[in-house]
C-alpha cells in the first residue's frame, strides 16, 4: 500500500487531473462571457443609450480592468490563489446576474462595474499554473490553457446566437453565464488543493532552498489583518515599477497595439477592398479564430524545437507577426489575406505565450500573479489606445490601422535586437 513507486505515480496524476480541470474552468469562462460578449453594444442600444453613451459605458470595463488587473494579480500572490480565484469567479457570476437584471443604464453600469474589477479569473489561473509545473513545463501547459479557452471563446457566440432569436435571449445569456461561473467556482473549492501542493512543495524543496514555504503560502489562507494584505500588495507592486522589466512590458504594449489594429477594421477594410460579403468575412474570422484555438498546442513542440529559448521564439514570432501585417496591408487579393490570416492566428498565439512565459523568467515565480496583472494592465492600455489610433488611420484609408501595426510591430522587434531579454535560462531582473 505504502509502495514508493506507488507514491511516484500518484503525484503526476494528481498533477495532472488539476490541471485537466484548470483547462475545463477556462473552457467554461470564455465560454460563458463569449455568449455575452457580442450582444453588449445590441443590448445597449436597446435600452435607449446613444452612440457616445454607449462608447463610454464600453469602455468602463477596460479602465477598470486597466487598473484592477496588477492589483488583483498582487493579491492572489498575498492571500492565496484559491481564495483569490474563488473570490473573483464569485464576484464575476453576480456581474453576470446583475447583468441579467438590466432593464435599463444604470442597471447595466452597476452590472460592468463587479466584472471589470474582478473579472481576472483567468489570469490568476495562468499564474497557478505557473506554480504548479516546472519552467521546462510552463509554456506547453500555457498553450493547452490558451487553447481550451479559446475553444469557449469559440463555441459562445453560437449558443448566445441562438438564445438571442427567443424573446428576452440577452437575459437569458445571462444567467446562463452566472451560473457557468457559480459552477465554475463550485469546482474550484472542491478541488484537492492540499493534497495537489503538498505533493509540489516537497518536491520543489529537494532543488530550492526555501521555496517550500514561499510556495506553501501562496496555496493557503492569509491570516494576516487586511490592512496587512494591502501593504504587501502595494509592496509587490512597488518592486515590480521600480525593476527593469519596462522593456518586456513595452514589446507586450507594441504588439498588442499592432494585433489590435489588425483586427480594427477587418470586415470594412474587406468590404471596401475586395467587396467581400460580411457573411465570407465573418467565415474568415472563424477560421482564423480556430486556428489560433489549435495552435496552442504547438507551443510545446515549438518551444523543445528552440531548445527553450524564449527570447529567440518570441523575436522570432514577432517578426513573422510583423510581415504578416505588412503582406495582409498590400495583399492584392483575398487568398493573401486567407494566407495571412492562416500563419497569423499561429504566429500570435506563440507570441501570446512566449510573452507571458518570458515576463514570468525574468521576474521570478514568487511573484507570478503580480506579473501576469501587469502584463494584463498593460494590454489594457493597447485597448484604450488602439480604437483612437485606429480611427486615425482610417481617415487616410482602409489599410491605414494594419500599416501602423506594422510600424509598431516594426519598433518591437527593433527593441528585441537591441535589448533582447536574457529569459532564455531562466535569469532574473528584479529580487522577488
Amino acid at each position: 500500500m505504502f509502495n514508493p513507486r506507488c507514491s511516484t505515480f500518484q503525484k503526476p496524476l494528481r498533477q495532472r487531473r488539476f490541471i485537466l480541470c484548470m483547462y475545463f474552468v477556462g473552457f467554461m469562462d470564455l465560454f460563458g462571457v463569449s455568449m455575452i460578449v457580442p450582444l453588449l453594444s445590441h443590448h445597449v442600444k436597446s435600452l435607449g443609450a446613444t452612440p457616445t453613451v454607449a462608447g463610454i459605458v464600453g469602455s468602463t470595463y477596460g479602465i477598470l480592468q486597466l487598473f484592477s488587473s496588477t492589483l488583483v494579480g498582487s493579491w492572489s500572490d498575498v492571500v492565496g490563489r484559491r481564495y483569490s480565484l474563488v473570490t473573483c469567479i464569485l464576484l464575476s457570476a453576480l456581474g453576470y446576474g446583475l447583468l441579467g437584471l438590466s432593464t435599463n443604464i444604470v442597471l447595466f453600469i452597476v452590472a460592468r462595474i463587479p466584472v471589470g474589477i474582478f473579472k481576472h479569473s483567468l489570469s490568476i489561473c495562468r499564474a497557478l499554473l505557473s506554480d504548479l509545473v516546472s519552467e521546462t513545463e510552463r509554456p506547453l501547459v500555457m498553450g493547452h490553457f490558451n487553447a481550451a479557452s479559446s475553444v469557449g471563446f469559440i463555441l459562445g457566440p453560437v449558443v448566445g446566437g441562438y438564445l438571442t432569436e427567443h424573446e428576452g435571449g440577452f437575459y437569458t445569456s445571462s444567467f446562463i453565464c452566472s451560473g457557468i461561473f457559480l459552477l465554475n467556482a463550485g469546482l474550484v473549492w472542491m478541488l484537492p488543493w492540499n493534497d495537489t501542493f503538498k505533493k509540489t512543495d516537497l518536491a520543489t524543496a529537494k532543488t530550492s532552498k526555501g521555496s517550500s514555504n514561499n510556495i506553501k503560502r501562496k496555496h493557503e489562507d492569509s491570516d494576516h489583518p487586511a490592512w496587512k494584505q494591502c501593504s504587501s500588495v502595494l509592496l509587490k507592486i512597488r518592486a515590480l515599477s521600480s525593476s527593469d522589466m519596462w522593456d518586456v512590458f513595452l514589446v507586450r504594449l507594441l504588439m498588442a497595439i499592432a494585433i489590435m489594429l489588425y483586427y480594427s477594421n477587418f470586415s470594412l477594410a474587406l468590404e471596401e477592398r475586395f467587396a467581400l460579403k460580411p457573411k465570407v468575412t465573418g467565415y474568415l474570422i472563424s477560421y482564423s479564430s480556430t486556428l489560433g484555438a489549435l495552435a496552442g498546442f504547438l507551443v510545446g513542440p515549438v518551444t523543445k524545437l528552440y531548445h527553450n529559448d524564449m527570447s529567440s521564439m518570441l523575436l522570432h514570432s514577432s517578426i513573422l507577426t510583423c510581415s504578416l501585417i505588412f503582406l495582409y496591408a498590400t495583399a492584392p487579393s483575398v487568398w493573401q489575406v486567407v494566407l495571412c490570416s492562416t500563419f497569423f492566428a499561429i504566429s500570435t498565439t506563440i507570441g501570446r505565450t512566449c510573452i507571458t512565459d518570458l515576463e514570468l523568467r525574468l521576474g521570478g515565480a514568487q511573484a507570478s500573479g503580480t506579473l501576469i496583472g501587469a502584463g494584463q494592465s498593460v494590454t489594457a492600455v493597447g485597448r484604450v489606445l488602439a480604437p483612437l489610433l485606429s480611427g486615425f488611420a482610417q481617415e487616410f484609408s482602409p489599410c491605414g490601422p494594419p500599416s501602423l501595426g506594422v510600424v509598431l510591430a516594426l519598433a518591437a522587434v527593433l527593441l528585441l535586437i537591441l535589448k533582447k531579454p536574457r529569459g532564455a535560462k531562466g535569469e532574473k531582473r528584479h529580487p522577488n
